[in-house]
């Protein structure tokens, strides 16, 4: 059993977006990802589908261009390789989760390139 907090311990990035994993199992990674309003994730693709969940705020999420409205609570998941971006419209937590597969230096990569 391994037992954790998305709610604990919440640091915000001054020049961006700021990730921590916070747990992995034998299917998944968990990441939290805290913004600040106005930060933003640019335009990027996982290679395996991935689950995003609003934990609190409030995101813009864009798909393929299409801006979705996503509040507290909102969870949308993605196959992989397509196209999207993240806005805060307020302080916001998001919980990512990705295939045990994919690479978690991948989501560090996406948030250094979006970099204020």
């Amino acid at each position: 059993m391994k037992k954790d907090s998305f709610q604990e311990n919440i640091v915000h990035g001054e020049k961006g977006v700021k990730t921590v994993v916070i747990l992995e199992t034998s299917f998944s990674k968990e990441i939290r990802i805290v913004f600040k309003k106005g930060q933003v994730m640019k335009e990027h693709k996982a290679g395996f589908p991935i689950i995003v969940h609003i934990l609190k705020g409030s995101i813009e999420f864009g798909v393929e261009g299409v801006k979705n409205q996503m509040d507290e609570g909102a969870i949308i998941t993605l196959d992989s390789n397509v196209p999207h971006d993240l806005f805060a419209q307020e302080d916001s937590i998001v919980r990512l989760t990705l295939s045990k597969q994919d690479n978690v230096d991948r989501v560090q990569k996406v948030v250094e390139d979006s970099k204020q």
